[in-house]
Parts: structure tokens; C-alpha cells; sequence
């Protein structure tokens, strides 16, 4: 199904892209506006981050309560907005029903924000909690460190979040430069406003000009260049166990953005022949990255990221990283571009409708290097390599075509599927996307440590599968083992075939234990991560000590118990699955849904940190999932409003509705560096019980959510996981339908008698926090 794309200018100076892509459900906008952080008075560092903030807070026409962000969140949407260096961009993806509100929501808060004082009081001191949370995560610390490399007189080593402090709002100075910098940038001439969606061209055509006549007419407003970097040479930084080389980048070509792109991508390939392979192989690298830190009129300041172990030798890791520089340089590349060009199709395929307005936005088509590419390229190669020639040292070799790429569908003898597996009929063949689940209970207490073997030995198809558009995820809960793989129907089983040959048999080198990754420093992000184990009812216990090897993953799995899922494959892709998982190791078996005790459990989990995080999960019986929906649905509004604009808690706050390993409840979360675990606890506490009177169960609303969960309207991943978590809860063959019939059937007596059990904590509360639990009534 092929997508198209046109661009027009409309009359008014807007640059509109649109794109026809018929295998999507959604639809998705993103404007992108030429102007950001650098272009902000340096007076008033913050102010264009500031002022992204400001839009979402409501406008004359749309309040804060039927915005953009409250829309787009009762619909079942994603939004949200980012301020880089010299761009900002705002951006949502909603069913297509929702799609013509969003946008016109979108055009009117970027033309008509409100700018009153009381206001933005409250948003400058959310933009101070960001800025208190930022500064004490060690990777923005990491990240702030390298962008000093830039050299003082570069705007990049100059603070531009914003503070408290540096955001004067009761300044007439600085509400003069807040205006005039909205007047500037915020017009036609500045804009790119990118739609993908399922409806024709035409359609989408019409809705742009519609709605984005509501920008006032401009021209293209010139961007002050920035200054050159000083030097061209590479810059080192970081200690003996992460190094970090910066390459600051002048005078590059026009094309360089998708000439990063197609460096980044083989710079990072792990196959045999590469650079991380060889510094793999030598037992130098435990993870290697490369990105690009900024990039704007021809400069760029790129990252190369380099974890290396106790043996690696710094001067022998950056010599080879300049002799693989210097081979690409002289490479042949004619054969990988070609494969770089199929890597790009298969991008734009498996593309979200947000992922791919995303990209229009930015005018990156997805193609392989054209001539303007190369010449970008070798441009880039030359100032990486300072305009030294370099003849290449080491056996270099580019990477293998990547069979996954050319997988066509072939038919295999008709085979039954295996005991363990169920077959959802909720995703049909004809969306083109297959979801499997496996997922074992083990008993071994080596299962941990055997669990990391695995997933070093499966990283390298992990990646090849990511370039067919294949997502591969291996996961640990308590005593459960957890592999899904999702994507194009036609690729799922060859994966699945090998990586189950993979979880048999790892090879050899996974074996060497790699260093402990970095917790998370971000307090809310780590307990989100620890929360699943703990709805479990996870007990910690020692590792034991002893030495691992095959013989112990073999007995793990002959006591293994495993079960499995599929759903959106056709006749040939199933039998071709069928066959893969007559591979599957261990014994099929059910597994008994998941029971939560029905009482107040507090965990203190690390880190312990200055803000105090936490997040509460009201567990609800699986029966009571439509009301409980709609009782997430009718608390966002009002958590949002009371702890994250009344009480200025802080930037992190949420509620939701969330099925988690079979499971269903609400979940809360807040992080804040002012409130104590008390005082959070007791806010959440005053917002539920204060929820029961404030509830409503309208038709309109009713029907917004049902919509939700029309298969023709969810995600296919989404879809999926309905189908797979219903399964872990004990369902059999549930139907959305069935679920849509029972939201639009909850009454109001339902709904608040469940607020009050959530209120009371009826079916439980499981709170985990970063700090220990108040005194009262907690398990």
C-alpha cells in the first residue's frame, strides 16, 4: 500500500506537507516552527521553552479544560510539544474521528495564547520543578557537560531551560520580549504544518486550510547564524570507562541531516566486520551510541558514546573508531545505500501516522543518499577526519545485505498450532501486522542471572529485525520470562524461529557477564519500571553465587511452563508460525491470573533521591474494567488540575487507566521536589474521595470512550495487547465489542460506588515510593 505525499504553500506563507497513508487507522499533525531556545533574547534564558508551556494552558476559544491536551486525552490520543535550539515543534496523533478537533485546537492555542500573569506564576514554577529534576538527573548533567564542548561564545554551553530565577514574568522587559517573540516566530512564514492520515490528499488538503488560516500571513523571518565552533579537531571527554569523542562541524552541505542519518546507521551496526564488533570481539565495549547534539545552517556537533570495560585501551578505541571513518571514506558504497534505501521503505511502512508527520515535518524523506547525500557525506567524513587522508588499517568490511529486508512469504505444510498457543481473531490479516507473546513461569533461582545471557545473545537479531520493521522484546517479571515480537506478518515467524533457537542455545560469548546498567535517575521513570514485579507480589531473594553455563538453562527450561498468543496473521504466515513454535522450549501449561491482596502495601524501592516519587495502583476486578475506564477517564481532569496547576506539585504528574501483567487498576503517579511521601499520599487521597460528587456519565462521554476501542480506531499493537493482557487476566477470547457494550451500558451508581471502593482502597491499594510510608494505616 503505497503512501503519497504532496507540499503546497498556502496563501498565507504556511509550508504544508501532507501524506496519504492508507495502512494507517490514525491520524497525526505536527507543526514546526522555525525558532527556538537560541532564538530567544539571551536576557530571558527559558523564554521559548517557557512559551511552549504557555500554549497548552487554554486559549478564549478553547479553555484548559477542552484544550488540546484534554481533547486529545479523552479521545485515546498522544500529544505534546518539544523546544530544541533552533526549532520547536508541537505535535498529537488521534483516531480519525477526533482528527478535524485536534487540529483546529492546535492552530488557535499557537495563535491566540492567553498571557496572563496569574498563569504563568503557575507555570513558571512547573518549568522550576523541570528545571530541579533536570538538574539532578545524571544523564541531563552528562548531556549539559558534553554541549560546554561547543566553546563559551556558543550559544549551546549557555543555560536554556529556565528557572524560576531567570523567568522575570512580572518584568515589563520580559512580557515585551515574550510577546515579540511570539509575533515574530509565531506566524505563517515560520511555520511547516505536517498531516498523515488514512483520508486522501484532498481531505487533508482541505483540513489545512481550514484551520491554519488562523495564522497571520508572514514571510520567512532569518535566523542569526551562530557563531563557528572553535577548531575542527575531535574532542574527548568522560574517564577511562565512558568516553565521549565530539566532533564540532563547520560548512557542511545541504543533505547532511539524512548524511548523519546514514552514518549513524552503520557506525552502530553490530554485524561482523564493524566497528562495535571489533571492539566487542577484542572485550573493549559494553555499549557503544551516536547521535547527532545539534544541527542547524550547515553545523553540527556530533557524539560518539562509547561504554568500555577495565581492559580497553582509549588511544587503540579511538584510533580504530578513525580507521573505520577512514574506510567509509573510501568505501564503495553503492551496495549499502542501495540497502540503506530498503531500510528507508521499510521505515516508512511501519511508520506511526505521529512518526511519519514527524519526519514530513522536518523535510527528511524516507530514500536512499542521492547525489546531493554523498556530496553531504563525504563532507562530513573529511571534517570528521580533521582533512586528514587516511589509508585504513584494519580489515574493515561493510555489513551484509540483511535477509530480513527480502523476506516474502512462502507457504509451508499445513501445521497444527501447539498446545500452548491461543489464536485472537481481534487483529484481521489484512491490517499487514503480527503480535506473538511466549511467556514462560520458571522455578530456577539461576532464572535472573540466565535471563541476562539471553538477552545479550538475542541484541544482534533484535537490531536486524528493527530494520525490517520487526520489534523484538525480551522481559523479566518475578518468575516470569516474556517474549514478544510484532510487525510485518510476512517476518514474524523467521524471527521468532530464530529467536527461539536463540533462547535454546546462546552463543558462546553471551556467557561473559557484562557491568550492571545505570538505574534510572529520574525517581518516577525507575519505579515505573519496578512496578509490574511488585503487582506480582514479588519476594526478593539472593543470586546464588555459583557459575552459570548451558547445562543450567537447559534445566530451566525442562521445567518450564509456557503460553502464547497471535493475533493478525493469515493462513500462510500462521502455518509458518505454527512450525516456529513447535521449537518452543519447555512443556505448555496454563498460568494462573494474577490476585492482588486486598489491602494498603507500601514499598520503598530505590533510588532515594531529593524529589520524592510515587506512584499508587488501585487494582479493579476484571469485571468492572468499562467502569473503571470511565472512572480514568473522569479523574484525569480533575488530578491534573488539583496537583499538577493548584498545588504546583510538580511537572510529573498522571493518572491512568493501566493493564499491567494481567491486571487492571488505576495508576497514579506524582514526583515532586517540594512535597514529602505524606503529603502527596494525602493529596491523592483528598482527590478520590472528593471524586464520587464530581463525577458525570453522559452519553457523549460514554460514546468518546467506547470509540476508543473500535479495532478500526486502535493501534494494531494495541489491539494486541488488549488481547493478550484479557488472556493473562483469565479471559477467554474476549471481544472489544463486548467491551464497547459495556461502557456505553455503565450508570451512574455504578460508577461512584466504584470511586468510593477505589477511595477506600477496597480492592487494595499498591503504593511504591522512594521514601518510606507515612504512619497510618499502610500493610
Amino acid at each position: 500500500m503505497p503512501c503519497a505525499l504532496h507540499q503546497l504553500t498556502l496563501d498565507n506563507g504556511l509550508q504544508v506537507s501532507l501524506r496519504h497513508a492508507p495502512q494507517l487507522k490514525r491520524c497525526a499533525a505536527a507543526v514546526r516552527v522555525q525558532a527556538g531556545s537560541h532564538d530567544a533574547p539571551r536576557a530571558w534564558p527559558g523564554l521559548a521553552h517557557f512559551l511552549e508551556h504557555l500554549f497548552f494552558l487554554g486559549t478564549q476559544r478553547f479553555t484548559l479544560e477542552d484544550g488540546l491536551m484534554r481533547y486529545v486525552q479523552h479521545h485515546g490520543g498522544q500529544v505534546n510539544a518539544s523546544t530544541r535550539e533552533r526549532t520547536t515543534e508541537f505535535f498529537f496523533e488521534v483516531p480519525q474521528a477526533a482528527f478535524a478537533g485536534g487540529l483546529e485546537r492546535l492552530c488557535d492555542m499557537l495563535a491566540h495564547p492567553q498571557f496572563g500573569l496569574e498563569r504563568q506564576l503557575r507555570e513558571r514554577e512547573v518549568i522550576h520543578a523541570e528545571f530541579i529534576a533536570w538538574s539532578r538527573n545524571t544523564q541531563m548533567q552528562r548531556q549539559f557537560a558534553l554541549l560546554q564542548a561547543a566553546g563559551r561564545e556558543h550559544p549551546l554551553s549557555a543555560f536554556q531551560a529556565g528557572n524560576r530565577y531567570s523567568l522575570q514574568v512580572q518584568s515589563p522587559a520580559f512580557q515585551a520580549a515574550l510577546r515579540d517573540f511570539h509575533q515574530r516566530f509565531y506566524q505563517a512564514g515560520q511555520f511547516t504544518l505536517s498531516l498523515s492520515g488514512p483520508q486522501s490528499l484532498a481531505q487533508l488538503e482541505a483540513l489545512a486550510r481550514r484551520f491554519a488560516r488562523v495564522f497571520s500571513a508572514g514571510t520567512t523571518v532569518q535566523q542569526a547564524l551562530p557563531p563557528s565552533f572553535n577548531g575542527q579537531a575531535p574532542l574527548l571527554m568522560g574517564d577511562k570507562r565512558q568516553l565521549d569523542v565530539l566532533y564540532p562541524c563547520d560548512n557542511l552541505h545541504p543533505g547532511v541531516e539524512q548524511a548523519i542519518d546514514f552514518l549513524a546507521t552503520w557506525l552502530s551496526d553490530t554485524r561482523p566486520g564493524g566497528l562495535s564488533a571489533t571492539l566487542h570481539e577484542r572485550g573493549w565495549l559494553e555499549h557503544f551510541e551516536f547521535s547527532s547534539l545539534y544541527s542547524f545552517a550547515g553545523q553540527a556537533l556530533l557524539h560518539a558514546g562509547l561504554k568500555l570495560n577495565d581492559a580497553a585501551s582509549v588511544d587503540q578505541v579511538l584510533a580504530l573508531l578513525s580507521d573505520w571513518l577512514a574506510f567509509l571514506r573510501s568505501a564503495d558504497l553503492s551496495d549499502i545505500n542501495q540497502e540503506y534505501g530498503r531500510l528507508q521503505h521499510c521505515r516508512e511502512q511501519t511508520a506511526s501516522a505521529l512518526e511519519l508527520a514527524r519526519r514530513d515535518s522536518t523535510g527528511q524523506h524516507f530514500k536512499a543518499l542521492d547525489e546531493q547525500g554523498f556530496a553531504a557525506l563525504e563532507r562530513l567524513l573529511d571534517t570528521l577526519l580533521d582533512g586528514q587522508a587516511q589509508t585504513p588499517l584494519e580489515p574493515w568490511r561493510l555489513p551484509a545485505a540483511n535477509p530480513l529486508l527480502k523476506i516474502t512469504p512462502v507457504s509451508v505444510p499445513a501445521t497444527a498450532a501447539p498446545d500452548g498457543l491461543t489464536l485472537s481473531p481481534l487483529l484481521p490479516p489484512t491490517r499487514q501486522h503480527g503480535v506473538v507473546y511466549l511467556r514462560w513461569q520458571l522455578t530456577s533461582a539461576l532464572r535472573e542471572r540466565l535471563w541476562q545471557v539471553l538477552d545479550r545473545a538475542l541484541q544482534p537479531l533484535r537490531e536486524q529485525a528493527a530494520q525490517a520493521g520487526v520489534h523484538l522484546h525480551w522481559s523479566a517479571c518475578d518468575t516470569y520470562w516474556q517474549l514478544r515480537c510484532a510487525g510485518n506478518g510476512a517476518v514474524v515467524p523467521t524471527v521468532i524461529d530464530h529467536a527461539l533457537a536463540i533462547l535454546r542455545l546462546p552463543a558462546s560469548q553471551s556467557w561473559t557477564p557484562a557491568a550492571a546498567e545505570q538505574p534510572d535517575s529520574m525517581p518516577i521513570r525507575a519505579l515505573l519500571r519496578q512496578l509490574p514485579e511488585h503487582v506480582l507480589g514479588r519476594v526478593d531473594e539472593p543470586l546464588p553465587a555459583c557459575t552459570i553455563s548451558q547445562s543450567n538453562l537447559d534445566a530451566l527450561w525442562e521445567y518450564s511452563t509456557w503460553q502464547g498468543l497471535s493475533s493478525g496473521f493469515g493462513f500462510t504466515e500462521q502455518q509458518a508460525l505454527n512450525q516456529a513454535l513447535g521449537k518452543v522450549p519447555g512443556r505448555a501449561g496454563k498460568q494462573l491470573p494474577p490476585r492482588i491482596e486486598a489491602l494498603r502495601r507500601w514499598q520503598t524501592l530505590p533510588p532515594p533521591a531529593s524529589e520524592h516519587a510515587l506512584l499508587l495502583f488501585c487494582p479493579v476486578p476484571i469485571e468492572h474494567q468499562a467502569a473503571a475506564r470511565l472512572l480514568a477517564q473522569q479523574l484525569q481532569g480533575p488530578f491534573y488540575q488539583r496537583l499538577r496547576v493548584e498545588l504546583n506539585l510538580g511537572y510529573a504528574v498522571f493518572s491512568a487507566f493501566r493493564q499491567i501483567e494481567g491486571c487492571n487498576g488505576l495508576l497514579l503517579g506524582v514526583q515532586s521536589p517540594s512535597a514529602s511521601h505524606a503529603e502527596i499520599i494525602g493529596h491523592i487521597q483528598a482527590v478520590l474521595d472528593a471524586l464520587p460528587a464530581t463525577l458525570s456519565c453522559n452519553t457523549a462521554d460514554k460514546q468518546a470512550l467506547a470509540a476508543q476501542f473500535d479495532e478500526q480506531a486502535m493501534a494494531n499493537n494495541d489491539v494486541a495487547e488488549w488481547a493478550w493482557q484479557a488472556h493473562l487476566a483469565g479471559q477467554q477470547q474476549p471481544l472489544l465489542s463486548d467491551l464497547q457494550a459495556a461502557i456505553l451500558a455503565v450508570e451512574m451508581p455504578q460508577l461512584q460506588r466504584l470511586a468510593r471502593q477505589t477511595s477506600q482502597a477496597e480492592q487494595g491499594w499498591l503504593c511504591l515510593a522512594n521514601g518510606p510510608a507515612p504512619t497510618g494505616n499502610w500493610h
